[in-house]
């Protein structure tokens, strides 16, 4: 049963095996190393770094602080807010009807969880408060982090013009 052959084919099998590991780690270090020596010496950018705070040493610089929102509102575009607002559209409406979310017409100077018929999250109903335009900047940035147990699953406009556009544009629909 346990002959001479059989031995030398679970070798060779285990053999073949350590072979194909060894072939597959080559391949990935050839296709995944920025290592400068594996580029022709020339220095290769990574993609993108996850700043942990671990490095240690002086904190980074601030990075330099744009106009405020206040200027920005007052000369934003509503035209390009309508644009931005295609990233609302599958979740709010602005013809006075709830889907996913609540309509956001008239929305800027509302209170907050104030739609009759749409039930909101108990994270936004504690949020209280009203819709003023610096609200809905500081919520925009971050839903989840302005306004903990929130259902809103978007995780924010990172461009202030971006905000300031959209909120000019929610406006312009008054109430």
């Amino acid at each position: 049963m346990l002959d001479t052959m059989t031995i030398t084919k679970a070798g060779g099998a285990l053999c073949g095996a350590f072979l194909i590991f060894l072939l597959g780690k080559m391949a990935a270090e050839g296709l995944y190393n920025t290592a400068p020596a594996s580029h022709g010496g020339e220095e290769v950018a990574q993609a993108y770094s996850v700043d942990t705070g671990e490095a240690g040493g002086e904190a980074a610089p601030a990075a330099e602080e744009g106009p405020d929102f206040a200027t920005l509102l007052a000369s934003a575009d509503a035209a390009a807010g309508e644009k931005v607002f295609g990233k609302c559209k599958a979740c709010h409406k602005v013809d006075g009807t709830n889907i996913t979310g609540p309509h956001l017409d008239g929305v800027v100077g509302r209170v907050v969880a104030s739609v009759a018929d749409f039930g909101y999250s108990d994270g936004m109903k504690a949020h209280g408060g009203e819709w003023t335009p610096e609200a809905l900047e500081t919520f925009l940035t971050n839903p989840k982090g302005v306004v903990p147990g929130t259902k809103m699953s978007f995780a924010g406009l990172p461009k202030v013009e971006d905000r300031a556009n959209l909120i000019a544009y929610l406006q312009s629909l008054g109430g």
